[in-house]
């Protein structure tokens, strides 16, 4: 379908702009960076798309006609319209707006109490966060980046792989206290386990597992809630590292065992190789990089650190 821009003459309209500012058509081929036959051409083009003249010429004066005085304020109106708007798109891709896609457990236990660094450090970055466990579909959505956990394989996606995860048991205290701590193997039905459907225990133990998803217990479906229901001692929860590390820091729960397994997946800053280059994108990688390196991972077992002493 034909658009009515098609035919339009932009660039004779920024030559008209350029001469009815000077009324001199060598100054304005010069600030053009043009010859004045180009200028001239590109006006005669304007006067025949018009079908009116837009100029007097008077040997080496230049005066604007009736009509081209009446078509001067709307031309500078719509350029200086265009100018802005290219200006925005220049400013947004070195400051302002992120779109980002990511888990909405790993915005809430993860990486919102570390978004105040990231705001002190990068002001000029205006995240917005999207939580959803769907892959983004970068050609038919306007994100700019996503936060993925998986294998890192997302095709012709820049992707860089900025947090490794583990699986930890884990329990409220006072449930240690009255059950004693997991074994790493055997059998745990004489346990109150959580579930859930991101996790299982089986992923977990190195015992037996054809059993692990018949064990009775409480099931919760949201990373989070069975993160709550942990704390408030509900029964020993099976966790990602990411989500529990700060609750053991607190002191709210602690490990449920010394058996710590990593995980198979991990996270990755995941964005096209277009937006890779933008300033803001870059310093967004940068600190989640940083912020990765700087995270600890949970303990190494003790007999595994009398070991390196022997």
């Amino acid at each position: 379908m034909n658009s009515a821009y098609d035919r339009l003459p932009l660039n004779a309209l920024r030559v008209f702009e350029a001469v009815a500012s000077r009324l001199n058509f060598s100054e304005a081929a010069e600030a053009l960076h043009v010859t004045p036959a180009a200028v001239s051409q590109q006006i005669k083009s304007l006067e025949d798309y018009l079908q009116t003249p837009l100029f007097r010429r008077e040997g080496r004066k230049v005066q604007l006609t009736p009509e081209g005085t009446q078509l001067l304020p709307g031309i500078r109106h719509g350029l200086d319209e265009l100018e802005a708007a290219l200006q925005r798109l220049r400013q947004e891709r070195q400051t302002g707006r992120i779109n980002v896609s990511l888990l909405a457990s790993f915005l809430q236990r993860w990486l919102m109490p570390r978004l105040g660094d990231l705001r002190t450090k990068h002001p000029e970055i205006e995240l917005r966060l999207h939580t959803s466990p769907t892959a983004v579909d970068f050609a038919r959505t306007d994100f700019h980046a996503a936060l993925r956990f998986g294998l890192g394989r997302y095709g012709e996606l820049r992707t860089e792989k900025f947090l490794n995860e583990w699986l930890v048991a884990v329990a409220a205290p006072r449930l240690i206290d009255k059950h004693g701590p997991l074994p790493g193997t055997g059998d745990l039905a004489q346990y109150p386990l959580l579930h859930g459907d991101e996790l299982d225990w089986a992923d977990w133990s190195t015992g037996d597992t054809r059993s692990m998803s018949a064990l009775r217990g409480a099931f919760i479906d949201d990373s989070v809630s069975l993160m709550s229901a942990t704390i408030e001692g509900l029964g020993f929860g099976l966790l990602r590292w990411t989500l529990a590390a700060s609750e053991l820091k607190a002191g709210r729960i602690v490990l449920a065992s010394e058996h710590i397994v990593p995980h198979r997946f991990s996270y990755y800053f995941v964005c096209p190789q277009d937006y890779a280059s933008f300033p803001k994108v870059a310093a967004l990688r940068e600190w989640l990089l940083q912020q990765g390196r700087e995270f600890e991972p949970p303990p190494r077992p003790l007999s595994a650190s009398v070991k390196r002493k022997r």
